[in-house]
């Protein structure tokens, strides 16, 4: 399978038209036609619907999509990497991470890092660790900010010195934002709104002393800004890690701890054994020297 007919096979899921994606690659439709025919026959797979009016995708063509902009995503990063010289060094590094405020650990060493080598560009994808995790095992990353329990044994890490810490963001006149901090008890009849990633929390939900089938969920979410939209309307109580919206001022939202404290560990990860290129190797090193 030639990466360059995966390029060909994207711009035509891009642009939904094979003269349409002709046109962009600057070609004529016959070869392009040909090509897309050819790696079907390969495959043995049917991947493209060709309609009237456009191009669409059979379920074999929609994972080979996937797998497409996986492999152009790690040629295009490799031959960048193989472009920086020692002297000066450039090229992308590639960051997967959950959402915490100790992002900021790895945003100084970029800062520290720009003033010796300002070519080196950064690229940051937000998900939760199971998903960090899979990018890097795919080499589509080069670290991962992990937060919270996750094995760790088939990477190298570095344990940052900080820790998150979990609480329940909720509106400054709910019945529990006048006590210091919050019980598991004070959770249990509640409209809770939680992340995917704590869903799957054996240690938070070891924490509320419950079945989850027992508790009032309400909502999900990936992002907390979005979540804490709903909490601004009375929606429910946000379990979340602190430092991630802003409480103060004007806000008519408040930050309450949990109790006992839960807390949350933080680790940089990157794959055992990997060979990284200059730009990640002094973006490590600028790691290390910083924490």
């Amino acid at each position: 399978m030639d990466i360059r007919v995966l390029q060909y096979f994207l711009a035509v899921v891009r642009e939904e038209s094979i003269t349409k994606a002709a046109e962009a690659l600057r070609m004529t439709q016959p070869p392009l036609s040909r090509q897309l025919k050819d790696l079907e026959e390969e495959l043995g797979k049917q991947l493209l619907i060709r309609g009237s009016k456009k191009v669409t995708l059979t379920e074999d063509g929609m994972l080979l999509r996937k797998r497409a902009e996986e492999l152009v995503d790690l040629m295009e990063k490799t031959k960048a990497e193989l472009a920086s010289s020692n002297e000066n060094i450039s090229g992308d590094i590639y960051i997967g991470c959950g959402e915490t405020e100790s992002i900021s650990y790895l945003a100084q060493a970029a800062c520290d890092l720009q003033k010796k080598h300002p070519l080196i560009h950064y690229h940051i994808y937000s998900g939760d660790a199971e998903r960090v995790m899979e990018k890097l095992d795919k080499g589509l990353i080069d670290f991962g900010l992990l937060v919270g329990a996750a094995d760790i044994s088939k990477y190298d890490h570095l344990k940052l010195p900080q820790k998150d810490v979990w609480g329940v963001l909720m509106r400054k006149d709910s019945p529990l934002a006048g006590k210091e901090t919050v019980c598991a008890e004070d959770l249990w009849d509640k409209p809770l709104i939680v992340s995917h990633q704590t869903s799957n929390n054996t240690e938070m939900f070891h924490w509320l002393k419950t079945d989850i089938s027992r508790l009032n969920i309400v909502a999900t979410y990936d992002l907390i800004y979005n979540a804490a939209q709903f909490v601004k309307r009375g929606f429910g109580y946000v379990i979340a890690l602190d430092r991630l919206i802003n409480t103060t001022g004007d806000s008519n939202l408040c930050f309450k701890p949990l109790s006992p404290a839960l807390e949350a560990e933080l680790c940089i990860v990157w794959k055992k054994y990997q060979v990284l290129s200059r730009a990640s190797s002094a973006f490590l090193q600028q790691l290390k020297t910083d924490t």
